[in-house]
């Protein structure tokens, strides 16, 4: 058989199998695939477009889904246009270059060729759609809607805006564009690998130029772009980082002109790389590509001796300017250039009058400590296993005509605790249990004989000073998962009381809503089930974290939602939405790359309904403008009184602030640059325990205001250092919604600092022996919250302190409650005998009874900073064996007590053994 016979009989088979094969092709890529996957997507558009419309979301859902489409349409038109370019031109390279009897049918058959192109080429269609999709709808939203923040960087003169919105997205197309470049690139690398192709044939060499030469202009245009990026980094090249965040004195200098020189070279470089390409020099197109990698180093190299033998032997002389900017722009970023700083004398003025004049202030102390009394709640106020609280939080109401601070606490469903026959069963799960029931609530500065919280609402049904129009708690904290409503069984409302749905909220299960959402549910019952009616609804997505993260995805959201009781007495979860932003120029960041954060958006959702409500707190923010540009149907702004009455100003946001005051508080330059005074979180006892402390909320009077106000606050500590330097708030009522102030204590004097006051505590003979006495007695000594009160020109601080006996069954009870101020301290049963206490120590003129510390100690090795359970003394308190067995016969009698619950007698007890040890 001759050669030519061979093949002849070879590309025979191949063109029979290969027609077998595009058959089969043809049916998965045409057909079968297009049908699955239309149908799995149709699917999630129609139950996610039914579900928003019940909640009158759907223009969102709409506007995101139009962009994704639009986005995707051009993502795989031109994914599938420059992949069908680059295949097309490979065949026609190897027509051209191979010897026909080689060449597999195929690529030799036009017909044939052009399907695999052509599927290949969708294949690829479709990774385009996938990532442009995917990644580019909210940059090219922001572009199309933007507003301009009205400031300007000093250096290009262009509006925050561009820097936010518009390079964003010009730097997405360029690195989606370098991207597909790259991945031709590597595809024609190996295709004309073959033969060695990219030397011999010029169709070859002017494709590789071609797509070298694209690649160029995107590098050239990326060049130009860098600039701009010089203001939103300190990274001044790949090794060092500067002192300055944003434009650095080597970024002036080097950096900016550099890139201009690379974008200039990568479109010279290009032309010459073209020029070499036309002439087929091969060696001609490696020069060019040499030269740019030779400039791009040499720019590296450039930056680096700049930096290292200019910039760093005299950095804050060459750094002025660029840290005045990084000052200024880090303070706007965070909201702080307005910042309210007050010089806080710290004074020891206190007395009877100073404690009358802010008894509002006084009577709000809060004792009670929300850590702790998550475990009352859970164990008192639960009534029944299968309820539970996830959370306590912190709010204010005016109750009986007072303005009070409470504990508020939802008591959720949590149905994993219900018996095991229950659980098992779909009706239980589906349709009786369903819901949580009330609230619990309590004062943060009252507490009963037995240490417990003197609770405001309480118990079923919920009884106490509000009237729960709707007390049931459908939507909440907890991972609950969809539930029908209106059926033909009552849904359980609490012990020998049911309850039915009466809001119109859900998901109608009528029609083809009943398919649709049986399918989603995976519940073959649920479309069979005959207790199911015309009226029946599914309420799905209940943890409202979830609810409003899936109606708008684009905010963040804070982790801690708290519960309102509105006037008509229906109950509203309130959560914090976070907008964010990479790109603020001269701005540090707070976290990855993002240095611009307000909270514009507060999200109320109904915890009956469901119903969920995005209103604006900051209607001024431009990126909140940008988003209701965006989403016109989106929010609210006119808020309803009662929602705004108990609008807090986030811990987490504040936080974020905080840390960034810490810093940016210095003014002057210098000290700016050399961080001289940092400031830093205080650290507190919780347990036997330091902790870093955390923001926390207290009602206080501020001055020339008439009445207490809510305020989120944390004191400052400077670095290393434990005496107090300041202390931060921001304002939670009215108009004064979100004002920061500052009290900046005299440096010249020390004002003790929290952990100052914990070491004291542990220190002070009578304080420390008294916790170790209840530690050793087989109970838990919990130390709570150590709040600091800026009353007027003094400062007053408070600790509950809590004792928890070691059974599984104990509660925590507030006990004891320290009280500090200046150089006293007091620990007495209740906080007014304790104030009353340091009160009339101080007009007695009485000398300070707290323990001496050095107020420049380590908390880490200061001898203050000891455990309960250590001893404090040096010398033995009991010398006389008599002594001896009538304590230990009286701690055994205390044991007992504590044991039994016995608090009174414990504390009858502890009384004499205090007395027979002073004795002695």
């Amino acid at each position: 058989m001759s050669g030519q016979d061979f093949f002849e009989q070879l590309n025979q088979k191949q063109t029979e199998n290969l027609k077998k094969l595009m058959k089969r092709l043809k049916f998965i890529f045409f057909i079968l695939l297009p049908i699955v996957i239309l149908g799995i997507i149709g699917f999630q558009i129609a139950t996610n477009y039914i579900w928003l419309e019940t909640l009158d979301f759907e223009s969102v859902y709409m506007t995101i889904l139009t962009s994704r489409v639009a986005l995707g349409v051009i993502g795989f038109i031109l994914f599938l246009v420059v992949g069908y370019i680059t295949l097309s031109w490979i065949r026609k390279s190897y027509l051209t270059y191979l010897n026909p009897n080689v060449i597999p049918n195929m690529i030799s058959s036009k017909k044939a060729s052009r399907q695999v192109i052509l599927l290949t080429s969708i294949v690829f269609g479709v990774l385009g759609t996938v990532l442009i999709q995917g990644l580019g709808w909210e940059p090219a939203l922001k572009l199309l809607n933007h507003e301009p923040f009205g400031t300007t960087d000093p250096h290009f003169n262009l509006d925050i805006s561009f820097y936010l919105f518009v390079l964003p997205f010009l730097e997405f197309i360029l690195g989606t564009l370098l991207s597909l470049s790259i991945i031709v690139l590597l595809a024609e690398i190996g295709a004309y690998s073959v033969f060695e192709m990219y030397r011999k044939s010029r169709n070859a060499q002017l494709h590789l130029g071609f797509t070298l030469g694209v690649i160029g202009l995107i590098l050239a245009a990326q060049h130009f772009l860098e600039p701009y990026g010089t203001l939103l980094t300190n990274q001044v090249n790949a090794f060092q980082e500067s002192a300055v965040y944003g434009l650095s004195y080597t970024d002036d200098v080097v950096n900016i002109p550099k890139s201009y020189i690379l974008a200039v070279a990568a479109i010279l470089l290009t032309v010459w790389m073209i020029v070499a390409l036309i002439k087929g020099s091969l060696k001609g197109m490696v020069i060019p590509i040499a030269a740019y990698f030779v400039i791009v180093i040499l720019g590296q190299l450039a930056s680096v001796a700049v930096q290292q033998f200019v910039v760093s032997p005299n950095e804050f002389h060459q750094e002025t300017p660029y840290l005045d900017e990084n000052l200024e722009f880090t303070r706007d970023a965070y909201g702080l250039s307005d910042i309210n700083e007050i010089d806080h004398p710290g004074n020891n003025t206190l007395d009877e009058d100073m404690v009358e004049n802010n008894a509002p202030t006084i009577d709000n102390v809060r004792i009670n400590d929300s850590r702790p009394l998550l475990d009352v709640y859970n164990q008192k106020q639960t009534i029944r296993n299968y309820y539970k609280f996830n959370d306590i939080d912190i709010d204010r109401y005016m109750i009986d005509g007072e303005y009070k601070q409470v504990f508020i606490g939802a008591r959720e469903l949590d149905i994993s605790n219900l018996p095991e026959e229950a659980k098992q069963s779909w009706v239980n799960n589906k349709l009786r249990y369903t819901h949580g029931y009330g609230i619990t609530m309590s004062h943060v500065n009252e507490i009963d004989s037995q240490g417990q919280p003197e609770y405001i609402m309480q118990d079923f049904p919920a009884e106490g000073v509000f009237d729960l129009e709707r007390p049931q708690i459908y939507f909440g904290e907890e991972s609950a998962d969809s539930v029908i409503v209106n059926t033909n069984v009552e849904e359980f409302d609490y012990p020998n009381n049911d309850n039915r749905y009466e809001a119109n909220t859900g998901v109608p299960l009528q029609g083809i809503n009943k398919l649709l959402f049986s399918i989603k549910e995976g519940s073959f019952r649920m479309f069979v089930s005959d207790q199911l009616t015309d009226e029946s609804q599914l309420l799905e997505t209940r943890n409202i974290k979830e609810r409003v993260n899936r109606i708008a995805p684009f905010f963040e959201y804070d982790q801690d939602p708290y519960l309102v009781v509105r006037d008509n007495g229906t109950l509203t979860w309130m959560l914090d939405g976070y907008l964010t932003a990479e790109g603020y120029p001269y701005a540090e960041p707070y976290e990855d790359n993002r240095n611009y954060i307000r909270n514009s958006v507060k999200v109320g959702v109904d915890a009956y309904t469901g119903e969920v409500d995005f209103y604006a707190a900051d209607p001024e923010d431009p990126l909140y403008q940008t988003y209701a540009n965006i989403f016109p149907d989106l929010f609210t702004e006119d808020v309803p009184e009662d929602i705004q009455a108990h609008f807090r100003y986030p811990e987490k946001l504040f936080k974020v602030q905080a840390e960034k005051w810490g810093t940016y508080h210095m003014s002057d330059l210098e000290t700016f640059y050399n961080r001289e005074d940092a400031w830093q979180f205080p650290t507190e006892k919780y347990y036997a325990n330091d902790t870093v402390m955390e923001p926390y909320y207290i009602s206080m009077k501020m001055p020339d205001e008439e009445a207490e106000e809510f305020v989120l606050n944390i004191p400052f500590t400077p670095k290393n250092r434990q005496n107090m330097i300041a202390w931060m708030g921001v304002r939670n009522d009215g108009d004064h919604y979100g004002e920061l102030f500052v009290y900046n204590f005299p440096k010249q004097k020390n004002i003790y600092g929290p952990q100052q006051i914990e070491n004291r505590i542990n220190q002070d003979s009578y304080i420390s022996q008294q916790l170790n006495l209840w530690a050793q007695g087989g109970s838990n000594v919990i130390r709570g919250n150590l709040l600091t009160y800026p009353i007027e020109d003094t400062v007053l601080y408070v600790e509950p302190i809590y004792i928890e006996s070691s059974n599984a069954t104990s509660l925590p009870e507030v006990k004891q409650v320290v009280v500090a101020y200046e150089d006293y301290i007091v620990m007495e049963p209740t906080f007014e005998e304790a104030l009353d206490e340091i009160v009339r120590m101080v007009e007695e003129g009485a000398p300070g009874n707290a323990p001496e510390i050095d107020p420049d100690a380590d908390p880490d090795t200061d001898p203050g900073n000891v455990e309960e359970g250590e001893d404090t003394q040096d010398q033995p308190i009991l010398d006389a064996e008599q002594t001896l067995r009538d304590v230990s016969q009286l701690f055994d009698d205390y044991q007992n007590a504590l044991t039994n619950g016995e608090w009174e007698r414990a504390g009858e007890i502890m009384s004499d053994i205090e007395e027979m040890l002073n004795q002695n």
